[in-house]
């Protein structure tokens, strides 16, 4: 079956989304983080796109963006120089995102500010925080006047620009919503088989039961939203009981 046609923004703005292969975490450590960072700011540099907003999570990366060369181009730029340094650190080979990233057109200003919420919430809503002040690797902290060392650099007047004050901005983001921009979960379940093999190969997602608790119940979430998985499918290929799954799920 042939690729469905990219959708075109006539914006030229573009939410992206970057997702590890199989599942997999883009991200072991902070360095990992900073190292994709330096990469992101590199390639905004060289392709002379504007990043609006940005949210690095364990296994995938949001950006919203304002294409300057291809939108392609620029997404090449950034995933290539940071596997390679990626393999290079973990000695290891062969693909770490999915071959093709996935994007939506923005084209109103009340879609933008809405995507702009979404990627900000997306470590609230993964239970990794309980504060969006807490997160240090998305463009919030930018935003709001505090900054946690992040090295690139927005070109977004985004506050200035639809909102009054930026105490308007931090309400709008912090209201309670049912934001639902390019989910990263997937439309139908896995099978037993794939999700096996997918935990197999993720580290992380092995000894559940050891991890405390809190640690065990953000990675259930995770698994969770990347393979769709019921209660008690997840009970059955995690090896937990389903009561330890459904508290894990609860919000």
């Amino acid at each position: 079956m042939a690729r469905q046609a990219r959708v075109k923004s006539t914006t030229g703005i573009y939410h992206v989304l970057l997702k590890g292969l199989d599942g997999r975490n883009l991200f072991l450590d902070d360095s990992d983080r900073s190292i994709f960072m330096e990469k992101l700011n590199k390639a905004r540099e060289t392709g002379g796109f504007q990043l609006y907003a940005y949210c690095l999570m364990d296994n995938h990366v949001h950006l919203l963006i304002k294409e300057g060369e291809e939108l392609g181009t620029s997404i090449k730029r950034i995933t290539v120089g940071y596997v390679q340094l990626h393999n290079n650190k973990y000695g290891r080979t062969g693909h770490l995102f999915q071959s093709r990233f996935s994007s939506e057109a923005v084209e109103a200003k009340q879609h933008l500010i809405t995507v702009l919420r979404y990627i900000h919430r997306n470590p609230l809503k993964a239970g990794m925080v309980s504060q969006l002040e807490e997160y240090p690797w998305s463009s919030y902290h930018k935003m709001i006047q505090v900054d946690q060392g992040n090295p690139a650099i927005l070109d977004s007047g985004i506050i200035k620009d639809y909102f009054p004050t930026v105490a308007d901005f931090i309400r709008f983001s912090k209201e309670e919503n049912q934001d639902d921009c390019l989910e990263s979960h997937p439309k139908t379940r896995w099978s037993d088989e794939l999700l096996t093999d997918m935990l197999k190969h993720n580290s992380e997602y092995q000894n559940l039961s050891e991890l405390s608790v809190d640690k065990r119940n953000q990675l259930i979430r995770q698994i969770q939203r990347e393979s769709g998985g019921s209660i008690r499918q997840l009970s059955r290929v995690l090896g937990l009981g389903k009561m330890m799954v459904e508290q894990a799920l609860k919000r």
